[in-house]
């Protein structure tokens, strides 16, 4: 990353809290929807990011394997710690045959 992006960025970032700060509370009815949703989205594309990147190019390898069983986990609704560990286990499991 460069420094002018870095910069952008920031400035970006502070222009963003200035709007907030002027509008105040007028636009929070129409935008409270969207933002519930933000948290969930940003750590599902961190999750992805880490799970198929490796040094900036593409991997599928036994995280991606892993999420996905961690993903199916959560879809019949186990316990957090059950999911982590299925993840977990799965991953372990495919890299010692692999």
């Amino acid at each position: 990353m460069t420094w002018g992006a870095v910069i952008a960025l920031s400035v970006g970032s502070y222009v963003f809290k200035l709007l907030g700060v002027i509008t105040g509370q007028r636009f929070s009815k129409y935008l409270a929807p969207g933002t519930a949703l933000l948290p969930a989205a940003l750590f599902s594309a961190l999750i992805i990011i880490m799970s198929v990147s490796d040094d900036g190019s593409l991997a599928v390898d036994a995280r991606l394997v892993g999420v996905g069983i961690g993903g199916l986990a959560v879809w019949k609704k186990m316990p957090f710690t059950l999911v982590v560990l299925t993840a977990m286990l799965s991953t372990a499991a495919i890299r010692l045959v692999v």
